[in-house]
């Protein structure tokens, strides 16, 4: 049985999956308003493997993670579980943590109210962040004794700057909507009553762009974040030359002559992808 289809298992760690296979689209829950849907260690491996079974479905084209309630994305983890585990089980959470990354769809962090510790570190890991005017992003491990542990500190640094990384992490900040918009950290901040509209909106244009072409543009710009820039460009130059030859190119450039949107043949009702 896979992951999403085993609800029992889902309700034991706090979660819950809504599948809206017309659309194309999953969503995968925080699900715990009554503690501001805090992710207990256990969930972080169920979250994961939720992550893999998605990108393997090709029923599913875009991914959204939302916490549920009105509160909070997430107010980050279950801090007395930080004792009763071993130091190596820590060093391994930052592996589960990433695993929006690492899915080849498109993933949706969808966040309002509090985003702290691993909660901002999973929305981290998404490809888009759409945030509810009054969100707060926070790493706030230092004010334990402790840093962020998966992966929080380092893709503040890659993405807003090293400055902004330590007077983030060194401080355990809160830090605005707004400025987090200003510093990178979010794709895009809209009134509180806009946001699951926004979120929709933008999971409706991923889900009508070529499937293969965005599993592409995501696996190149992650490969390249952290290559040198010679080794960057070749990874951009060989994925391009291997995308000429998919019959979805071909549909985008007729139909880009004949001034027609493009019928890419990888959203055909199958919903199967075209492969190189």
């Amino acid at each position: 049985m896979t992951v999403y289809h085993d609800h029992d298992l889902l309700r034991q760690h706090a979660l819950s999956v809504e599948l809206e296979l017309e659309r194309h689209r999953a969503t995968i829950v925080l699900d715990d308003p009554e503690h501001h849907n805090t992710v207990p260690f256990p969930a972080r491996a169920v979250l994961r493997r939720l992550f893999d079974e998605f990108g393997e479905d090709e029923r599913i084209r875009v991914i959204v993670l939302r916490g549920a309630g009105e509160r909070a994305f997430s107010a980050g983890g279950n801090i007395a579980q930080f004792l009763e585990n071993t130091p190596d089980a820590l060093s391994e959470l930052a592996w589960n943590v990433g695993a929006p990354e690492r899915c080849p769809k498109p993933v949706i962090a969808e966040l309002k109210g509090f985003a702290f510790g691993v909660g901002l570190e999973l929305a981290l890991a998404c490809d888009f962040r759409v945030a509810g005017e009054n969100t707060l992003l926070a790493l706030p491990e230092i004010k334990l004794g402790m840093i962020p542990g998966s992966g929080g500190s380092q893709r503040v640094a890659r993405i807003a700057g090293l400055g902004r990384a330590k007077d983030m992490v060194m401080r355990g900040r809160r830090v605005p909507a707004q400025e987090a918009l200003a510093w990178g950290l979010l794709t895009t901040v809209v009134p509180n009553g806009e946001l699951r509209r926004s979120v929709d909106a933008l999971a409706e244009e991923l889900c009508a762009l070529p499937p293969l072409a965005l599993q592409t543009a995501k696996r190149v710009l992650n490969a390249a974040y952290e290559a040198p820039l010679h080794v960057a460009i070749g990874l951009e130059g060989e994925a391009y030359g291997r995308l000429r030859s998919t019959p979805d190119f071909i549909e985008g450039v007729h139909a880009f002559a004949e001034k027609r949107p493009p019928r890419f043949p990888s959203l055909s009702g199958d919903g199967q992808t075209v492969r190189p």
